[in-house]
């Protein structure tokens, strides 16, 4: 299937998740996480979760960071490059909806991409290589661009993966692993002891 299709279908299947099953699955997402050896880095960020459009609930691993004491790095969008801005969480962050409905802070202590050690990706869908597809703007891939190539990428997801995405592009950035409620999906087998 094409990005543009998988796209249509997987905005469908989230949709027809009820607010049990969403929180049920991100709970479930959460706990496959504290299975991974990520947790011995400093810097994580992480995407704060749209509602509206039934992502992975994220708080789930907010409060696990929070719990290990880790610096978590949350963005806001610039939309008239697609860049994103990051800044480090704080007691003090005042977090806002934008008009497109993305909780974002306001203002912030910058975090430099150079920094960021790991990065929890928000996508509609995937496929068995690692490949994401996104809602299309292109936000992610500029980012993970600017990180550091040793940046652990784990995307999250409550479907399992498609078997190819017919129109990666050679700019697309691929994904490390991809956590689901029932599985943990390892694309870059360098990071298996």
């Amino acid at each position: 299937m094409t990005k543009t299709q998988l796209r249509e279908k997987y905005t469908k299947l989230r949709q027809e998740l009820s607010t049990e099953e969403t929180d049920s699955k991100s709970m479930d997402i959460a706990n496959n996480l504290l299975k991974l050896d990520i947790w011995n880095h400093n810097f994580y960020h992480l995407f704060l979760t749209i509602e509206n459009k039934k992502e992975v609930n994220t708080d789930y691993i907010l409060n696990i960071l929070s719990g290990k004491d880790k610096n978590i790095v949350i963005s806001k969008s610039n939309f008239k490059n697609n860049t994103m801005d990051n800044f480090l969480l704080t007691d003090n962050t005042l977090i806002k909806a934008n008009k497109y409905g993305i909780p974002e802070p306001t203002d912030g202590i910058p975090i430099d991409n150079s920094k960021i050690q790991v990065v929890f990706i928000p996508l509609l869908a995937y496929d068995k290589k690692g490949n994401r597809v996104g809602y299309g703007k292109g936000f992610y891939d500029t980012f993970l661009k600017s990180c550091t190539v040793n940046t652990i990428k784990i995307g999250l997801s409550f479907f399992e993966p498609e078997t190819e995405i017919k129109d990666v592009y050679i700019h697309d950035i691929a994904m490390d692993y991809c956590i689901t409620p029932k599985k943990i999906h390892i694309f870059n087998t360098h990071l298996i002891d």
